[in-house]
């Protein structure tokens, strides 16, 4: 049985639903790069298209790092059908394009849909770009419609368990200064 044809589409697939939170920003060099896979168990299981990556899992990419506990993918006759991961919390890295700035995410749980482009961030949910900062319970984006919808839960880190968007002004282009008489 030759798994590794399984076991690169998986990867890429892994790596390519990391790249859907923000892809109009991701790096696009990075969808170019070798990926390169860490964990402390993997398991492959051909008839059910099921790959498990278990203990300390680090996927990588370019400028793209993907850390959780235990990553599963589903694949279907198209290709990949669903990523689930989780962790304490999973985490993502990514450089945004042209920038020397990244795109952090953070969760309990991410799970990916590829055959509607649906991610969502689940537990504790965090997105990071520079100084803005999105937290909610759980964070919905898809890639078809490019919307974020961010959900609150009582009880949570805020008293309140309420969303919490913290957004930076941006710098503003210095203006000449004016001629002195």
């Amino acid at each position: 049985m030759n798994t590794m044809p399984t076991l690169k589409i998986v990867l890429s697939a892994a790596l390519y639903a990391a790249l859907l939170v923000s892809p109009a920003h991701a790096e696009k060099a990075d969808r170019d790069k070798p990926v390169n896979i860490e964990a402390n168990t993997v398991t492959l299981d051909d008839i059910k298209k099921i790959s498990i990556y278990q203990g300390n899992v680090i996927l990588s990419q370019g400028t793209l790092m993907l850390r959780a506990d235990y990553v599963q993918v589903t694949q279907n006759a198209d290709g990949v059908d669903r990523i689930s991961a989780t962790g304490r919390p999973v985490a993502f890295r990514q450089r945004v394009d042209g920038r020397e700035e990244y795109i952090e995410g953070f969760s309990d749980r991410i799970e990916y849909d590829s055959v509607n482009g649906q991610l969502e961030l689940i537990g504790q949910a965090r997105l990071r770009r520079g100084g803005d900062e999105l937290r909610g319970a759980q964070i919905s984006y898809n890639a078809n419609t490019a919307f974020y919808s961010v959900v609150g839960q009582p009880n949570a880190q805020t008293p309140s368990g309420r969303v919490r968007a913290v957004i930076r002004p941006k710098p503003r282009a210095e203006q000449p200064a004016a001629p002195q008489p």
